[in-house]
């Protein structure tokens, strides 16, 4: 029987029993496996039934999806206004998650504060964020603030408050011990609150990403003549279904790749907690 291998650095200690990697991988090439099968079928069922039995003017097809997508890529239209939708998701989700974070960090451990305005962040996140796109449009004109803005508004309450429960929840214990050591108000922040609440904090994020995507193709769709949006409403417009799918794709594809990067992250974050059993 081997000995437990302390890993470099920091992080869980691992115990590395003498599986080779396809044993320790198994579990996750299964369901990757099986998700590339189940998308294999899905779009060769959809190719199939596109045209005798689905009227390709409603539905499109996978065929003429990836004919709209070729044609754009060659003309540079794809490139183009997926770069403009892509930066105004990403600056509207970090200054949303960021201002979101902050905030948090800094109400939330004070629960005196947080009852008072806990009524008032609730009607404010109740609040319909499509509805706000023209009220921005007045403030802040159809160029790219006005969708970064959007988007960071629909992002910073979800992550605002799942941070907040995050630091809610938090261990009175772990910061008694804290202060028994002699710790200050600065110490229970750093090393107890910030990394105990990082799962709440990560948690928002992955729940923000396709909010902060919605956030911006929503000012596009209102107003805009560049970016994805923009090619949604331009497609539906012409009833080109082929458009309006293709540039859905390429969302999707975008919210993927937010995502994965979260996910990274996160896993990266939480190395400090012992392993999954």
């Amino acid at each position: 029987m081997s000995a437990p291998a302390a890993a470099s650095g920091v992080g869980p200690v691992r115990e590395h029993a003498g599986r080779g990697w396809r044993v320790r991988h198994r579990r996750t090439a299964v369901v990757w496996a099986w998700r590339a099968v189940l998308l294999v079928v899905l779009v060769v069922a959809w190719q199939l039934l596109s045209g005798p039995v689905l009227d390709p003017q409603f539905v499109s097809s996978p065929g003429g999806i990836a004919g709209r997508l070729a044609g754009w890529l060659q003309d540079g239209t794809l490139a183009t206004n997926t770069w403009i939708t892509v930066q105004e998701i990403v600056l509207g989700f970090l200054l949303g998650a960021g201002a979101a974070a902050l905030l948090a960090y800094l109400i939330a451990p004070f629960r005196v504060i947080w009852d008072i305005l806990d009524p008032f962040v609730m009607a404010l996140y109740s609040i319909p964020k499509v509805a706000l796109a023209p009220l921005f449009i007045v403030w802040f004109g159809i160029g790219t603030n006005m969708k970064v803005l959007l988007a960071a508004v629909t992002v910073f309450f979800l992550v605002f408050l799942n941070t907040a429960a995050g630091v809610h929840d938090v261990d009175p214990a772990l910061a008694d011990a804290v202060r028994l050591m002699g710790g200050n108000r600065r110490d229970i922040a750093l090393k107890v609150t910030l990394p105990a609440s990082l799962t709440g904090l990560l948690t928002g994020l992955r729940v923000a990403i396709p909010y902060a995507l919605i956030g911006a193709v929503i000012g596009e769709l209102v107003a805009s003549n560049r970016g994805l949006g923009y090619l949604i409403s331009n497609s539906s417009a012409t009833f080109d279904t082929d458009g309006v799918f293709a540039t859905l794709v390429v969302l999707s594809v975008i919210a993927a790749v937010l995502n994965a990067i979260v996910n990274l992250l996160g896993r990266r974050a939480n190395r400090w907690k012992p392993l999954d059993t």
